[in-house]
């Protein structure tokens, strides 16, 4: 019993994330069409109209892992990330942190902040190209995942769905927003909550594409 509750936590909170980390890619994407055409072309390239994408076809989409990179970081779906509890008296940056103090890391904030990104509300994949900056905790202005040995345990298995949806999305249709909506005009506010998704749902058009 206590292991299927684990497992449907689990399962349960890869579920929302995935969905959060979509809604946000594919709304951005929609009020960039400039950043969505570009993400297409590469993968339609590397795909040249086969039924499916493969694993190798993923590596060499640099594209799409840029793009999935600045969604997590312009939206990181669990803004406070997992809390902590300090197992000793410690010190940091000059502040005086008692044992068994609860801290709360403000992901969402870090990944914001001005003085760690140029124009830091800019959805702007290419800041992720030919650069070693990554999500996966050795660097801390990147942590949606967090870090250390709490780090999210389906990290891997997260990114490659995110990933293979978003490539398979935008290889097979292309999109559009519905009754004359600008993209400057595509509400993006959120709602708050443990999980960031959106106030309003997205609503696109999808045609399919041929190839």
């Amino acid at each position: 019993m206590v292991l299927n509750r684990v497992g449907l936590d689990v399962f349960g909170a890869g579920t929302d994330t995935t969905h959060s980390v979509m809604e946000w890619g594919m709304s951005e994407l929609l009020k960039n069409p400039e950043i969505l055409q570009k993400l297409q072309a590469e993968v339609r390239e590397v795909t040249q109209g086969k039924p499916e994408i493969t694993r190798d076809d993923m590596e060499k989409m640099q594209y799409l892992k840029a793009v999935i990179k600045e969604t997590l970081r312009l939206h990181t779906p669990v803004p406070l990330l997992v809390p902590r509890e300090s197992i000793q008296d410690v010190k940091v940056m000059g502040y005086d942190i008692p044992k068994s103090t609860q801290v709360f890391v403000n992901a969402w904030a870090i990944a914001r902040d001005p003085m760690l990104w140029e124009n830091p509300e800019e959805f702007r994949p290419e800041r992720f190209l030919d650069s070693s900056l990554d999500f996966r905790g050795l660097n801390f202005e990147l942590i949606p995942f967090g870090a250390g040995r709490r780090i999210c345990p389906g990290i891997y298995f997260a990114i490659s769905v995110n990933e293979l949806a978003l490539a398979k999305l935008v290889n097979k249709f292309n999109f559009t927003l519905p009754d004359g909506i600008k993209p400057n005009d595509l509400d993006m506010t959120e709602a708050p909550g443990v999980t960031i998704h959106r106030k309003l749902p997205l609503h696109a058009i999808a045609t399919p594409y041929s190839f």
